[in-house]
């Protein structure tokens, strides 16, 4: 395929790079790449060895010793450089995302323009890394606070967003002068060896240094806990499920390091009956089956008022039987494959699951077959009337599934149902009544790090900081100050006067 070879992926790949070259190892087992789409391999990845860490290690270390000295503003042209080059392989590198990962191809152009997108936001924060400056108690000092680069920072991806995410943390923490390890899911490692390809590019037409953006493909157990463990790692971001999360802060946590998690979603919507539903329903059905039910912000429970229930009902089962299912890089398509066979596995035991305690499905829930569903990844996008409190609900299946709830009586209903599941990620209100939209947003509203007003769960803005509460893991990426998490901050206090007085007024004299 003419985008493979664009991004410099060959038929046999190696996983271990400082940016600038590529470790040769090739005796630690091969990964073989397939496409949900079509079932067909790829290409082969080396998997790097413990040995490749140390050395990609060093190398970020050294490189960090240069990189945190260089001005912030420069370090935000390299990043505008980096942001100019993602422009040129938009096209190419969207595609490898949705033909590796599984995703429609114009949401896979679409995460790579959330790669530009972030690198220009990127850009402009470098100027902008503000410390304050505090009156001071004592006379003639100046108090303040600044902030410094904090060191090599681990960056470990999920398979849903293979380059997106990376560049949520990579841009953010380049500017503030960090460099990174980027350990990217098994899965789809391809789309990561194209980035570190374009990557290079970059930094040798820049003479820098090798090391600042770093990327190893191996082995949980040689790579992953290697990196949870190293003290030379001050902090690192996950994305990943819950169970992955708890395990990182654990480890990470037990060395006093510290972690960015960006764990699982279970985002609901709250439609009330001053709800605009013309306006609602694209958000829902986007929200439910955009990359195939596979993002941490798909909308998986749609609570819905009573009185407007069997409306409701009735336009999302027509809107369903209009999705177009079928290979990612037909642009016709509005819903590709799942990641693999075991996550179509996770999607019929949830809706055997849901069934058995009651729940009725009335609208897909199929694993297709036949014609264009070779790969055996394809399913049909199920809607399944539920109640919220049942323990299928509660969990997060990452598959197309919406679970249609109803609720009667106040707002304060619906928000008590929305915020009664374990994770907090993404949430949304549709209603035209400025009193529901308030409670929802008020201390007592939606208990997520992400709530919205006529606006779906799905599709955040870099501009925003991203993240959740609970068992979504509480970090932050991407836009507002989400940058002060890859930096160390420091109080400083300047005496210019020619005594030494001290704080609160204690007297300390000596003859």
């Amino acid at each position: 395929m003419e985008f493979l070879k664009i991004l410099g992926i060959q038929e046999n790949n190696f996983g271990a790079s400082t940016g600038c070259k590529w470790f040769e190892t090739s005796d630690q087992g091969k990964l073989e790449v397939t496409s949900p789409a079509d079932g067909k391999r790829i290409a082969w990845v080396n998997m790097a060895s413990a040995e490749d860490y140390e050395k990609v290690m060093a190398s970020a270390l050294k490189a960090f010793d240069y990189w945190r000295m260089v001005p912030a503003p420069k370090r935000g042209e390299i990043v505008r450089r980096i942001g100019l080059r993602l422009r040129e392989f938009k096209n190419p590198l969207g595609t490898l995302v949705s033909y590796e990962m599984g995703k429609s191809l114009q949401e896979g152009w679409g995460e790579v323009q959330e790669m530009i997108d972030i690198c220009d936001f990127a850009v402009g924060q470098s100027r902008q890394l503000y410390g304050f400056t505090m009156h001071s108690e004592r006379v003639r000092h100046r108090m303040y606070d600044q902030y410094h680069p904090l060191g090599p920072v681990g960056i470990v991806t999920a398979f849903n967003f293979p380059v997106a995410v990376w560049a949520w943390n990579a841009m953010l923490a380049a500017i503030c002068g960090d460099v990174m390890i980027w350990k990217p899911s098994s899965k789809v490692p391809l789309t990561a060896i194209a980035v570190q390809n374009i990557l290079k590019e970059v930094l040798t037409e820049s003479e820098l240094p090798e090391g600042i953006f770093n990327l190893v493909i191996g082995r949980g157990s040689a790579i992953g806990e290697r990196m949870l463990n190293d003290k030379r790692v001050p902090l690192i971001s996950v994305t990943g499920s819950t169970q992955v999360g708890r395990h990182t802060a654990e480890v990470v946590g037990k060395r006093l390091g510290r972690t960015i998690l960006e764990l699982g979603g279970n985002n609901a919507i709250v439609m009330t009956p001053d709800a605009d539903m013309k306006l609602a329903l694209p958000a829902v059905v986007f929200g439910a089956v955009g990359t195939a039910g596979q993002r941490c912000t798909t909308t998986r429970r749609l609570i819905v008022h009573e009185t407007i229930y069997e409306k409701c009902k009735e336009a999302l089962v027509k809107a369903y039987g209009g999705i177009r299912i079928g290979s990612p890089i037909d642009e016709k398509n509005h819903m590709g494959p799942l990641i693999d066979k075991a996550a179509v596995e996770a999607f019929a035991y949830a809706l055997e699951k849901v069934k058995s305690m009651g729940g009725k499905i009335i609208f897909g829930g199929q694993v297709l077959s036949g014609t264009g569903y070779e790969s055996g990844c394809y399913v049909s996008p199920a809607i399944v009337e539920a109640e919220n409190h049942w323990n299928i609900v509660q969990e997060e299946t990452f598959a197309p599934i919406l679970y249609l709830i109803k609720y009667s009586g106040g707002i304060e209903n619906a928000i008590a149902l929305h915020n009664d599941v374990p994770q907090g990620l993404s949430s949304a209100i549709f209603s035209n009544n400025l009193r529901e939209c308030e409670a929802f947003l008020s201390h007592a509203g939606s208990d997520c790090g992400i709530a919205n007003v006529n606006i779906g769960t799905s599709g955040a803005e870099i501009g925003g900081a991203f993240g959740g509460e609970k068992e979504t893991g509480g970090g932050r990426e991407s836009g507002s100050d989400a940058w002060k998490g890859y930096m160390r901050r420091q109080t400083n206090t300047i005496n210019w006067s020619t005594d030494l007085p001290l704080a609160q007024g204690i007297k300390f004299d000596i003859d």
